[in-house]
């Protein structure tokens, strides 16, 4: 694990958050309770601020970065999804990018809402809370039911659950 600091900035990582042993967490990046990075993920804030919300998972593989105008906020209970990248975007509580996809800089995702896996979100592009957003360019297919958007927090709190019996398991080493 690589946990290092650049231009005097070192990341804040909650004593309850999980991070995995090859993942990389470099520069302004902020991580709350019970959030987790997984393995091989980066999260390199070297030229503006990264923050992951409470209860957020960044999964393995997974790149976030920046732009001088524009740095990368995760909220609450969102899930970023196996070798997702997300530039210098904002994503809302309660959101599930799927693996693969893409969101490009400026872009900001509505709360309880899915990015299919492999979407491309472009620059700039306001998603409405509660979509359904696939396609490369993406767009948004449909609005998600109710239900349907309060099951998103499901995978967040499944990880949750995960990271929490690997600190056990590393408490124990």
């Amino acid at each position: 694990m690589a946990i290092e600091s650049i231009t005097n900035f070192h990341p804040k990582i909650h004593e309850s958050a999980f991070i995995a042993a090859s993942a990389d967490v470099i520069g302004r990046v902020t991580i709350h309770e019970e959030a987790s990075v997984w393995y091989n993920a980066t999260l390199r804030g070297d030229i503006n601020e990264i923050t992951v919300g409470p209860r957020s998972n960044i999964q393995d593989n997974a790149v976030i970065h920046l732009a001088d105008d524009f740095g990368c906020h995760i909220g609450e209970l969102v899930t970023v999804g196996h070798s997702a990248i997300l530039h210098a975007c904002t994503v809302k509580d309660e959101v599930l990018v799927g693996m693969g996809a893409i969101i490009l800089d400026g872009a900001v995702i509505g709360e309880r809402s899915i990015i299919g896996a492999g979407a491309l979100v472009t620059g700039g592009t306001i998603i409405p809370p509660g979509s359904l957003v696939l396609g490369s360019p993406a767009k948004v297919i449909r609005s998600l039911s109710l239900d349907e958007q309060s099951n998103v927090k499901h995978w967040a709190e499944k990880y949750v659950k995960g990271s929490r019996e690997y600190l056990a398991r590393d408490s124990r080493s």
